[in-house]
């Protein structure tokens, strides 16, 4: 399995202070993050994307490129690729680029995004959310394996003898896994190409996310991609620890009563009790992440988000150590144990060359 950090981006203020970090400072923590992943262990980083306040990650390629110049092992990847705005020949040629520059240390995930005004921003329509995603990814699908494209569709200009450049690191195109809450159409999408389905596992109860997972590997195996038990999940989740419980449950109230998407709301015992949100003592974050196995079968890539809602960056590094020295490790063996010869492990750039390789070539189009 891979572990790894997602991060949103947001820009918020620090309830315990009332300071909000300028963007700059938002942006150079991020990169802090990243650097403090590989750090203490962790296989992969991964940015959202978002183009309104109070967010700040609006070009997720330059950061990853920086990112990805200062280190060496991390898979660099996203928590979101809007899929629906953004134009699919930018987003081929954006992450071939990466691919190249980080050797291979590349994936995303696409999706829709949260924020309706985004659409018209760029030209869309939101109504038109889901089939922007089917379209723009069939698109990007054809621009990574096909030398030369035609094509034709609904949302933009036809391309006619259209090849995008760089090509794929190595002719291999980059993994792709499709996120969503809600949206059965999108496991669909993913299991229609074989690709992976990461579900955000953070804001619903368990049930949702067994039902989305289950549905995906359904329809993986229905589409001959292998068996259900074969298809690639990834999984979010959200930990807040310290050595002792109460002291994380103490420090993290405020920061849970204030979260922009949150707070207000439910209260933190309420949320941590209906959805995988840990606040506790690392032996806490291993038991509740390790019963995600319960629901979701044997998985790929578990993420956890833990720098938002205004927490500082000391705070967030900390808690980065105590992931790294002390629930990684375990989190490893423990779901290492048991679990079947034929559950596939998360793909990687060498991964996927070494079965295109294996695989009969296709005139003109990279497999």
């Amino acid at each position: 399995m891979q572990f790894g950090i997602f991060t949103v981006g947001d820009v918020t203020p620090d309830p315990t202070t009332g300071r909000t970090p300028t963007e700059r400072e938002r942006i150079k923590a991020m990169v802090a993050i990243a650097l403090k992943a590989e750090e203490v262990g962790l296989d992969v980083f991964a940015t959202g994307e978002h183009h309104n306040p109070p967010f700040v990650p609006s070009s997720p390629t330059t950061m990853l490129g920086y990112v990805a110049a200062r280190t060496e092992r991390l898979v660099l990847s996203t928590s979101t690729t809007l899929i629906t705005t953004n134009d699919p020949v930018k987003i081929a040629e954006d992450f071939a680029m990466l691919q190249h520059l980080a050797d291979g240390r590349v994936d995303l995930m696409m999706g829709r995004g949260n924020t309706g005004p985004v659409y018209p921003w760029f030209g869309k329509d939101i109504r038109e959310g889901i089939n922007l995603a089917v379209e723009n990814y069939n698109l990007l699908h054809r621009l990574w394996r096909e030398d030369v494209v035609n094509w034709e569709g609904k949302f933009r200009t036809p391309l006619q003898g259209f090849t995008s450049t760089p090509r794929p690191l190595d002719g291999v195109a980059p993994f792709v896994w499709h996120g969503s809450i809600r949206s059965p159409e999108i496991a669909e999408q993913a299991a229609y190409y074989g690709d992976g389905f990461f579900h955000n596992n953070i804001f619903w109860p368990a049930d949702h996310t067994k039902r989305m997972v289950e549905l995906y590997r359904a329809r993986y195996a229905h589409y001959g991609h292998g068996t259900p038990e074969q298809a690639i999940v990834g999984l979010g989740g959200q930990v807040f620890m310290r050595k002792n419980s109460q002291d994380a449950v103490r420090e993290f109230r405020p920061y849970f009563d204030n979260a922009p998407v949150y707070g207000h709301g439910p209260s933190l015992e309420d949320f941590t009790a209906q959805t995988p949100l840990t606040v506790g003592s690392p032996q806490q974050v291993i038991e509740k992440t390790l019963a995600f196995r319960d629901y979701a079968g044997d998985y790929q890539r578990q993420l956890f988000l833990m720098d938002h809602a205004g927490l500082p960056l000391k705070t967030v590094l900390e808690q980065l150590d105590l992931l790294g020295e002390e629930v990684v490790p375990v989190l490893r063996e423990e779901f290492a144990k048991n679990r079947p010869a034929d559950v596939p492990d998360a793909p990687t750039h060498a991964s996927l060359l070494a079965a295109r390789k294996d695989a009969p070539a296709e005139e003109g189009v990279h497999a």
